[in-house]
């Protein structure tokens, strides 16, 4: 079987259960043995979710330990599953085998000090080790074209088990059926890539730009970011804005039931519990999937797909319809007379209803705009359910809400109307210009990356539907903010950064849209070589020349945070001049040199 079949056919047969959401993943796996698992997933699959396992687990091993260990703890499960009695060893938990496969092991790096530790201690230990090796591997270099075409063709196979393990190792926490669907990708772009038998495509090169595992990390990390910095309760709060608005026909207790699971299973992955994480998805989608009728007529395509597909393919599904006749208004959250006694009582869960209520009603609206939108309503409630607070508190609640969602409409309109004016470039500048005057600690390379991914969510979002705009683009850029605010957590920016990534998820993109100038920022010193101008600036690739002069924009910002329109004007002309004489010149970087 090929590892194409192999990551096609993984986890399609896996663990039956009923109905409803699972009590524990531990409950689950603890009555299903290893010998169960193996003949579920067959022996190919099998020994890939090890292989995978492994890698994440052994921070700083090798592919060879890896493999060996997968093939053990493989020959394991296959003497259970044809046994006809259990033997003890067949009815330990699988991860207490796993862990106890890598303790076996001799001279594994940084294992010995979890391997004296009981479980779950020992459990803790290893997903700790994951934390600490977090960007302890180098970057998975994109291929060169040619060798690894050659490479495929010979030993297609093995090469795909090689980068199963390459991206397991450098992603510790990435679910691991994200690592096979990659791998799947993987294998279609060399396929694609190096063509028929008969030789490769045209264009290899190109072909081998798609950034295969970009995407899935970046979320996962992102969510991962979410939950560490501002809790559980505020991802449930996320969850649950999001889960309401794709399903807008289910009742409340489904619609909390699954953000509690779904919260559950992220608290799993970003401990980098990989089996528990993988159990808590599958659970959750075949919950779902058996669960249509009172979820979404949308989800039957997705549920029909193989496991491995189902997740992202439900997450990209267009939001059910409202249900009929539900209006625009939930009034009943302020009007009714016990409303207080309800918030004093229920607290939380009263919160929640309401969040699920509007967000069911409004998928015009971004998740983290709904929360905005909880949090004012619990703000409004908290003033004027105090004793002596006048009867006509509460009724300003909606008057504010109008404001806030006017603020923020006019945020986003704004914004596309420069980026249709300006177009790609001019409007990479506009934000270059005004994140380095934020960020000025940031580098060139990192301000141009951060922006360059807010100018591509301007050319997705820009051209949507207002009913479309607004979860487009603040969803993106809060991917892109969660960027920025992982860096500030690796590296502190500023205080003003600090102050948003810190106070409230729900708020950070205001926050962040509303900083100025850092004033505790010293400006670059003049020195001779701040503004050194070199024949590259003579290229004919319009998109290097655009790399470079954002690069001197940039410098020169940090040089003269306070430089008006009219200064940068000139220097700008004065710029343009200098490189359309010196690159009419036989030796253009003498002329640079002058100048």
């Amino acid at each position: 079987m090929d590892w194409k079949t192999i990551i096609y056919v993984i986890l399609l047969v896996s663990l039956r259960v009923a109905k409803a959401l699972p009590r524990t993943s531990q409950d689950i796996e603890e009555k299903t043995s290893i010998g169960q698992r193996f003949s579920q997933l067959q022996e190919s699959n099998f020994k890939a979710i090890a292989l995978i396992l492994f890698a994440q687990y052994v921070p700083g091993g090798t592919l060879g330990r890896a493999a060996a260990m997968a093939e053990g703890v493989t020959a394991l499960a296959r003497r259970c599953a044809a046994a006809a009695t259990d033997s003890p060893d067949c009815l330990k938990p699988l991860d207490r085998i796993f862990l106890d496969t890598i303790c076996q092991e001799e001279n594994l790096p940084q294992s010995a000090d979890c391997c004296a530790k009981k479980d779950p201690e020992r459990n803790d230990c290893f997903l700790s080790l994951k934390n600490s090796s977090q960007g302890f591997s180098s970057p998975l270099e994109r291929p060169d074209a040619e060798a690894a075409c050659r490479n495929h063709s010979q030993h297609g196979q093995p090469l795909t088990g090689y980068f199963i393990y390459e991206v397991s190792r450098r992603h510790p926490f990435l679910y691991a059926p994200a690592i096979l669907s990659v791998a799947l990708q993987y294998e279609e772009m060399m396929e694609n890539c190096c063509g028929s038998a008969e030789g490769p495509s045209h264009h290899m090169e190109e072909c081998f730009q798609r950034q295969l595992i970009k995407e899935d990390s970046l979320r996962q990390e992102h969510t991962c970011g979410i939950l560490k910095k501002f809790g559980e309760r505020t991802l449930k709060a996320l969850k649950l804005a999001q889960i309401s608005q794709k399903f807008p026909k289910a009742d409340f207790v489904t619609v909390h039931k699954l953000v509690v699971a779904v919260a559950d299973m992220h608290k799993d992955c970003c401990r980098g519990d990989t089996l528990g994480c993988m159990r808590d998805r599958e659970e959750i989608l075949r919950y779902v999937c058996s669960s249509q009728h009172v979820l979404s007529s949308r989800i039957q395509q997705c549920c029909e797909k193989p496991l491995l597909q189902r997740s992202e393919c439900i997450l990209n599904v267009e939001n059910d319809d409202k249900p009929a006749g539900l209006s625009p208004h939930v009034r009943e959250f302020i009007e009714d007379k016990g409303i207080c006694e309800r918030f004093a009582q229920e607290k939380d869960m009263h919160l929640a209803r309401f969040l699920y209520e509007y967000s069911r009603r409004h998928p015009e609206f971004s998740a983290q705009m709904l929360l905005r939108i909880g949090k004012g309503y619990e703000d409004l409630l908290r003033e004027c359910c105090r004793p002596g607070a006048p009867r006509s508190c509460l009724s300003r609640g909606e008057e504010e809400l109008r404001k806030h969602i006017y603020e923020t409409q006019s945020v986003m309109r704004t914004s596309c109307d420069i980026y249709k004016e300006k177009g790609d470039y001019y409007f990479q500048n506009e934000l270059l210009m005004s994140f380095t005057k934020k960020m000025p600690q940031l580098t060139s390379a990192e301000l141009i990356k951060f922006t360059k991914e807010m100018t591509t969510i301007g050319s997705k979002c820009c051209q949507l539907g207002q009913d479309k705009l607004l979860p487009c683009a603040e969803e993106h850029l809060d991917l892109v903010l969660g960027e920025i605010c992982r860096r500030h957590l690796a590296d502190p920016i500023n205080p003003g950064v600090c102050r948003c990534c810190s106070s409230s998820y729900a708020f950070r993109r205001p926050c962040i849209g509303k900083l100025e100038i850092d004033e505790s920022y010293v400006p670059l010193a003049l020195t001779p070589g701040l503004f050194a101008f070199h024949g590259d600036l003579c290229t004919s690739e319009e998109e290097k020349l655009q790399h470079r002069k954002q690069e001197m924009l940039v410098t020169l910002l940090k040089y003269k945070p306070q430089i008006s329109p009219e200064q940068l004007g000139s220097v700008t002309a004065a710029f343009t001049a200098m490189r359309e004489r010196c690159c009419r010149e036989a030796n253009p970087e003498a002329c640079f040199l002058k100048e």
